[in-house]
């Protein structure tokens, strides 16, 4: 099978800026920390979480996908107590 281009997935881009734009909608003038860690607080856990059932729960599968070594995915997914278990069909 051929590489997955950018150009033939449907881009994120729009939907991320949305919803940044109603964070600093919210903030009303104060200025967050550590804005970039927040940003992955929130963004990592539904990506490792949705590659993960696309893969059936497959870490190797999933590891490869986002270009990750399958521990750095292990380590991701207890960091943020997600079991790769129940993402298996």
């Amino acid at each position: 099978m051929a590489p997955l281009r950018s150009s033939d997935i449907k881009p994120l881009g729009h939907s991320v800026q949305e919803s940044l734009d109603d964070f600093f909608r919210t903030l009303n003038g104060h200025a967050p920390q550590n804005l970039y860690d927040l940003f992955l607080d929130q963004v990592e856990p539904p990506l490792l979480r949705a590659t993960l059932r696309y893969c059936h729960g497959n870490q190797s599968r999933a590891a490869d996908m986002l270009g990750l070594n399958r521990a750095t995915l292990r380590k991701k997914l207890k960091q943020h107590k997600i079991s790769a278990d129940s993402h298996k069909l």
